[in-house]
């Protein structure tokens, strides 16, 4: 019998190879949404055309090919791509699960469109970015949406927008801290992508500003979209479970390009942390579902040699939940719940 229900998984996206060429298109099409680069359009054009594009293509190539595997491509894709099969195989033939990224291939265009085809009576769409975020979330959900409102006859649609309080979401991450003995590392450090602090402003209605609504702290209604206050909750409820103590573990943020960015910033954490004479030191990304450029090589490479150039030995990274059976079951309750 022909399924009627579709789970649609999105992820980010990846250049189609390493190549400076293709990197270059992935970063064009990337920083030029107006969800990731909210400044006014001209701007942007300048900004992003004229001068990232131009001067990041070339390292930004030399890192995908740093990572890069000949056979399965990307590990951002080949992770993802495993997870959407093992999921097919979990929920059976009475649905079907796709993959669709936001930027580059597999389209999201070129997925809905296939879809479309087939007549769907109902699309589950799941990004896969625990926490909210405009930039990712809020950019995939809305591509997905104004390609399906032009159908003639839109089916019932569910969409998953956040889960990083799911209890199994959770346990995941906890299976994952299983395969490290915490006691081997002085500290632990939670780095999420960072995000500037414009953007997090932005999800409030109440004329106050992210920073005045103890995010750090608290998980309330009001705060319940905002990026900062979900990677604050999700670490809560990670060490709660490990029982980390709270001198022993930092939150930070990634990847930034200025210093408007969400702080503490992740690379100065590691500097101090090798400044202040320990050696050894664990990081999980929980923002992250399938390991990535930023956290195989930001990570297990950059952040390696920061903190080894400030006296520390070991920056151990904290394995994503990539194609795990556990996240798979995961994905597979909260999307047919």
């Amino acid at each position: 019998m022909k399924p009627t229900t579709a789970i649609l998984l999105l992820n980010l996206g990846t250049p189609d190879s390493p190549k400076r060429k293709d990197v270059k298109s992935y970063l064009t099409q990337f920083l030029n949404d107006p969800r990731v680069i909210d400044i006014p359009w001209l701007l942007r054009k300048i900004l992003v055309n004229g001068i990232i594009v131009p001067f990041r293509s070339g390292n930004s190539s030399k890192l995908y090919k740093a990572i890069w595997d000949e056979k399965n491509g990307s590990p951002l894709f080949m992770h993802s791509k495993n997870f959407a099969e093992k999921l097919q195989l979990a929920v059976g033939e009475n649905y079907k699960v796709e993959l669709a990224m936001r930027y580059k291939n597999p389209s999201i265009e070129s997925v809905l469109e296939r879809m479309k085809k087939e007549g769907y009576h109902k699309i589950i769409i799941f990004p896969l970015f625990p926490q909210y975020a405009s930039s990712s979330t809020g950019s995939a959900l809305q591509c997905a949406m104004e390609i399906i409102s032009k159908w003639w006859v839109i089916p019932e649609l569910k969409i998953i927008s956040q889960y990083y309080t799911n209890t199994n979401y959770i346990n995941c991450i906890i299976n994952r801290a299983k395969e490290h003995d915490l006691n081997a590392y002085e500290h632990i450090v939670f780095s999420y992508h960072g995000l500037p602090e414009r953007q997090v402003d932005k999800v409030y209605n109440d004329g106050y500003l992210c920073k005045d609504h103890n995010c750090e702290t608290e998980n309330s209604y009001e705060n319940y979209y905002c990026y900062k206050a979900a990677c604050f909750q999700t670490t809560e409820l990670i060490v709660k479970q490990l029982n980390i103590p709270k001198d022993k573990f930092t939150v930070s943020f990634q990847s930034r390009l200025d210093n408007k960015w969400l702080t503490p910033f992740s690379d100065k954490i590691i500097e101090d942390l090798g400044k202040k004479g320990m050696k050894n030191i664990l990081v999980f990304s929980p923002a992250f579902t399938a390991d990535c450029l930023e956290t195989i090589y930001e990570i297990g490479t950059e952040y390696q040699e920061i903190f080894h150039e400030h006296g520390g030995h070991k920056v151990q990274l904290v394995e994503s939940l990539n194609s795990g059976d556990d996240w798979v079951e995961t994905v597979k309750e909260i999307s047919l719940a």
